[in-house]
């Protein structure tokens, strides 16, 4: 297990003993935009601790493509640590969140609605537990791909 990981764990057992509601979710943040400064308010908005899993670079480029991500993931990190909303933030090697998830047992699991509900990694095993499921709607016109495409674009 990771360091941070470990870390996190230690910080999360404080915040059970508080009886504070833990909400997870995650991302690349590869280019921070309002479309993830909603999604943020909203998951923050579902309890008192919010913990954001981040993708590793290389788990970025698996997930999409060889010139992602745009910023480094220490770039990434520390950005999204950061911002007020955030309690904790984390990398991630593998190409699904399922072993954070595991290890961080949120009370609430938040992802956008470009996800339905049986595609969301790790909602199984929130529910399992009482947990539950929040979808965010996404924010209109905004996403990092479609960014970085009309910049393409515009280069042209």
């Amino acid at each position: 297990m990771p360091n941070a990981w470990q870390q996190l764990l230690r910080q999360i057992q404080v915040w059970k003993m508080a009886s504070d509601t833990l909400v997870f979710t995650n991302g690349c943040f590869d280019v921070l935009h309002p479309g993830h400064l909603y999604s943020l308010e909203q998951a923050k908005a579902q309890g008192d601790r919010l913990v954001v899993g981040i993708n590793s670079d290389a788990s970025v480029a698996r997930a999409k493509g060889p010139h992602r991500p745009l910023c480094n993931q220490e770039w990434r990190l520390q950005v999204v640590q950061a911002l007020h909303l955030v309690d904790a933030a984390v990398l991630f090697d593998q190409d699904t969140p399922e072993d954070l998830i595991r290890l961080v047992q949120p009370d609430v699991l938040v992802k956008g609605m470009d996800y339905a509900p049986d595609q969301v990694v790790g909602a199984s095993f929130v529910q399992q537990y009482g947990g539950r499921l929040h979808l965010v709607p996404l924010k209109e016109g905004f996403s990092t791909s479609s960014w970085l495409n009309n910049l393409l674009k515009k280069k042209d």
